[in-house]
């Protein structure tokens, strides 16, 4: 006790012998930021969003001049929505690209309003390394004139087209088509949230077919919630980009396999496959020669595939990795079973089985017992009989598990005991990430000694980035442990964030949009 108190006294002297002089004066009372360098400052605001950093523009001429750095100015999003800065006219942007953008610039986001052709040819002219590029039409009802656009950035790598349901694009697209072959990276965003809810008349708002053979070297392509793609359009793709490797048409419902066994057979590189909420037909889906594929991720979720067809798929392709097959009635015991059995799971790392209501948790409980170990993600969520119960059992095997999403929204007859779960999460997953609980709030069961286990979880799971929880009482408490750890982000709620196993993906940053 003596020793370790001498040892305290030793560190306590030499702090004060740092931060104090013979004086007893502190050494730093004479400084402030004022004395600090320009690169040191420019240090300071790289770490701050670029609505602060306009705010630092305004303390003084010196902040002003540093703050105007291109350096700082390298990703810069011009949606008032996304970033909070809103740009009052064209003279403004323009002076912008010149004074603050520059060469730095490497990605930009534009809304409708920026979009024209002056803003267009300036980038092209005063940023040669821009490589990445979002134009937002979503809300547009008219275009700007393009018929004078000569010019387009040519650079571009990655390129994001949020679309109207309303207003055609050929006459922008047939503008720029001449620039964007070098794209590798191509999404379109469509308005499937918006007009979800009523039957209104499709409009195929930009030509597919032709824009196919402008961009021969796509790598990626994401066509997210689009009302008119269909099985055409994916056949125009793989029909000219041979270096394809990821294909994502979540929630395209028009989308129903028929040129799936052609896009398999063409695409020798195409290793994530993404069709969640599209309309595949069964008997499509098992004409494809998948087990001659050299597909690794696939998410099926929300299909009506039947029973066969899903042991058919699963049981052919030979090297599958991530498997996202949530919301399938067909997904049933027989389905694990004869996965197991066939010896194809072996690569697995990721396991997405959510609202699967047909898989009992027995069977569950085996296929994670032989295959846990291996797993980087496990969303087991949105089943009323899948409870801690069975959690407490598989945990211990999910010894590399990266990301875990358990829980349902739906109200229980019984109890989670969620000091226990949590004691056991932190005791057997050392390499999690990001956990979501999606219990409902009245469902948790914790006692006075609740901090302990929320202790072993925060100091167990050190690299514990995110953690959702439902509202209420056991989120508080959660909330305010890590809070006193100055860990601020990590606990969030299930209303402004969701966990997805979309974060093992090999093409994941590059899929990211908006």
């Amino acid at each position: 006790m003596d020793l370790s108190s001498d040892v305290w006294n030793q560190v306590a002297l030499e702090a004060s012998q740092l931060y104090f002089g013979e004086d007893g004066k502190s050494r730093f009372a004479n400084t402030s930021i004022e004395k600090l360098p320009d690169k040191v400052i420019l240090h300071i605001f790289s770490y701050l969003s670029h609505l602060e950093i306009c705010r630092m523009a305004m303390v003084c001429r010196r902040w002003r001049t540093i703050a105007y750095d291109t350096k700082l100015w390298k990703n810069v999003s011009l949606r008032p929505e996304v970033s909070g800065l809103h740009v009052g006219s064209l003279e403004q942007l323009l002076q912008m690209v010149s004074v603050r953008f520059g060469a730095s610039l490497r990605y930009i986001e534009l809304p409708i309003e920026l979009i024209t052709h002056t803003v267009l040819h300036e980038l092209a002219s005063k940023c040669p390394n821009l490589t990445h590029m979002l134009l937002d039409f979503s809300t547009a009802m008219q275009l700007h004139d393009f018929s004078e656009m000569q010019a387009f950035p040519a650079k571009l790598r990655y390129m994001c087209i949020c679309l109207s349901e309303v207003i055609f694009m050929e006459g922008f697209m047939r503008k720029i088509y001449n620039f964007i072959n070098g794209l590798e990276v191509l999404h379109l965003i469509g308005t499937y949230e918006k007009c979800e809810e009523e039957e209104e008349e499709v409009y195929e708002v930009v030509n597919v077919h032709k824009m196919k053979s402008a961009t021969p070297n796509l790598r990626v392509i994401n066509l997210y919630g689009i009302n008119f793609i269909d099985d055409s359009h994916i056949d125009a793709f793989s029909s000219n980009c041979i270096q394809l490797e990821c294909l994502a048409v979540n929630f395209c419902s028009k989308v129903t396999g028929s040129t799936l066994k052609a896009l398999l057979a063409r695409s020798k590189h195409l290793k994530c496959l993404l069709m969640n909420g599209t309309d595949l037909k069964s008997e499509f889906v098992m004409q494809a020669e998948w087990d001659k594929c050299s597909v690794q991720e696939l998410d099926i979720s929300g299909t009506d595939l039947t029973s066969e067809c899903l042991i058919d798929m699963v049981t052919r392709v030979p090297t599958l990795r991530f498997l996202s097959a949530g919301q399938i009635n067909g997904f049933n015991d027989s389905v694990l079973k004869a996965w197991m059995e066939s010896g194809m799971a072996k690569s697995l790392i990721s396991l997405d089985l959510d609202s699967s209501d047909n898989i009992s948790d027995e069977m569950l409980g085996r296929f994670i017992g032989r295959y846990g170990g291996q797993l980087q993600a496990c969303v087991l969520s949105g089943m009323t009989h899948i409870t801690d119960q069975l959690w407490m059992t598989i945990l211990p095997t999910l010894v590399n598990v990266k990301i875990a999403v358990m829980g349902t929204t739906e109200r229980l007859g019984g109890n989670i005991h969620v000091d226990q779960l949590m004691d056991t999460i932190g005791s057997s997953c050392p390499k999690l990430e990001r956990l979501e609980l999606r219990w409902d709030p009245e469902n948790l069961r914790f006692s006075d000694k609740s901090q302990k286990a929320i202790d072993m979880l925060r100091v167990k799971c050190s690299k514990l980035r995110c953690m959702v929880l439902s509202d209420g009482r056991y989120y508080e408490t959660v909330k305010a442990n890590f809070e006193r750890a100055d860990r601020l982000t990590v606990v969030r709620t299930t209303t402004s964030c969701r966990v997805s196993a979309y974060h093992v993906l090999s093409n994941y940053n590059e899929l990211i949009f908006n």
